[in-house]
């Protein structure tokens, strides 16, 4: 026979499981599975920048040893311990990880450009400071990681949209040196825009990889000396 007191208290344990309707009580609200759903989705996106971060950190150094253009997908994944379709699902080819790769060098140019306009001192000064800061760093690169500098060079010979983005980026960051000097009365007012350019024009040899290269052995003009040279053109009211 059964026992009924056992039989009560399965009911009203059933009965607290289940809603008014006999629907299963949900133990977590919509808020609640709202907030571990967006939870997830955060986690999984952090997982996926860090992962795309490996990537370019890895082919960054590839780039190094055997240079950008025999590295391969495959290569980059062998490092990394996973398969070449697994890198495809956050480089759709291998320029755009050429690109991730020389975005990540250009950017830390970019990074210290903006440090040095943005510091104390006169606008000469951090003018000067800031295409020295240029010149040091692609000089740097070819005296001691070649193919990375190698990268670069492709970058401007075959016009790549980041290289485009980098130029106008350093551009605004000189004029921006320039126009301060301008309100501070350093030098005369005129067309911030247009003095970047010409100043970027005639130090174009102490910036561009390649002109820094083919210009080595060139005693002068030196680059304190053009620096100088457009300096002085800075300080003259335009006729």
């Amino acid at each position: 026979m059964t026992n009924l007191s056992g039989l009560k208290e399965k009911d009203t344990d059933l009965k607290t499981h289940l809603g008014a309707a006999g629907v299963p009580r949900q133990d977590h609200s919509q808020a609640e599975v709202r907030q571990d759903g967006q939870n997830m989705r955060v986690e999984r996106e952090s997982k996926e920048k860090d992962t795309h971060k490996l990537i370019v950190e890895v082919a960054e150094r590839l780039f190094r040893q055997i240079g950008f253009q025999k590295t391969t997908v495959a290569d980059i994944a062998r490092e990394l311990h996973m398969s070449p379709a697994n890198v495809y699902r956050f480089f759709a080819a291998k320029s755009e990880i050429n690109e991730a790769v020389c975005m990540d060098l250009l950017g830390k140019i970019e990074a210290e450009a903006e440090r040095i306009a943005g510091s104390r001192g006169t606008a000469a000064q951090r003018l000067r400071n800031l295409i020295a800061s240029v010149e040091k760093s692609h000089h740097k690169q070819y005296m001691f990681d070649r193919k990375l500098h190698d990268l670069i060079e492709a970058a401007i010979t075959e016009n790549w949209a980041i290289m485009r983005r980098h130029t106008e980026r350093m551009a605004t960051i000189l004029e921006q040196i320039i126009a301060s000097g301008m309100e501070s009365g350093e030098f005369p007012l005129g067309d911030a825009s247009l003095a970047a350019r010409l100043v970027n024009m005639a130090c174009i040899r102490f910036c561009h990889p390649r002109l820094i290269v083919e210009y080595e052995q060139e005693a002068e003009p030196t680059l304190d000396q053009m620096v100088s040279f457009c300096l002085v053109a800075l300080t003259k009211q335009a006729v």
